[in-house]
């Protein structure tokens, strides 16, 4: 994703000597944060932007934020400072881009998490997988900025609330507030596709 020259070490490092060498311009010790953290920054922009490609910009310009910026990390969770250069990162693409448009079904079925759990799944089930990944997209994409980053941040990434709170930059309250109105704002759009969930999570009509 970031790329980086990579300089010959072999040594094995943990994360705290990581962002310590990083800080003193180890490129090498950022690429391996880079390789912890890839998949997760991509699926926080992927969520929040609703686009493999532009998920992938704003992946690339938040390693390359926060290489820039390592110096001004002053611990707690790394993952949390982290997470919170992407969500800015994925804030900015947001509001600079003319438009939203929704990902398409084959870009759904393409990413990982969409993947249904049978090894060998019907047609039919497939199709039924890709719509309701879409109408969950569709449901993501409908939040305020601020809900749907706090949404992706604990019902997709699983941050706990703290982590959360550093991340988007506020206090436990406001996370809390934000999520539920986010779940509530979700339920309600997904209420209109009832009959693609799963038996034990269709709402009541």
């Amino acid at each position: 994703m970031l790329e980086l020259p990579r300089a010959p070490s072999v040594i094995p490092m943990d994360e705290p000597t990581l962002i310590q060498r990083s800080r003193q311009g180890d490129l090498d010790a950022f690429n391996r944060l880079v390789e912890s953290y890839q998949s997760q920054v991509f699926n926080l922009a992927w969520r929040m932007l609703g686009s493999p490609a532009g998920a992938e910009d704003a992946a690339q310009e938040a390693f390359i934020s926060a290489y820039r910026n390592i110096s001004s990390y002053r611990g707690g969770s790394f993952r949390a400072w982290l997470l919170r250069i992407a969500v800015n990162a994925c804030y900015d693409q947001l509001r600079t881009s003319k438009r939203h448009s929704g990902p398409s079904l084959d870009a759904l079925l393409e990413t990982p998490s969409f993947q249904p759990p049978s090894k060998d799944p019907s047609p039919e089930s497939l199709a039924l997988s890709a719509e309701l990944s879409a109408a969950i997209q569709q449901a993501i994409a409908a939040l305020p900025e601020d809900q749907r980053s706090v949404l992706v941040l604990v019902d997709v990434e699983g941050l706990a609330y703290e982590e959360v709170a550093q991340a988007a930059g506020v206090n436990i309250g406001t996370v809390k507030s934000r999520l539920s109105r986010a779940r509530a704002r979700v339920r309600d759009l997904l209420a209109a596709h009832r009959e693609l969930l799963p038996d034990r999570y269709r709402l009541p009509k």
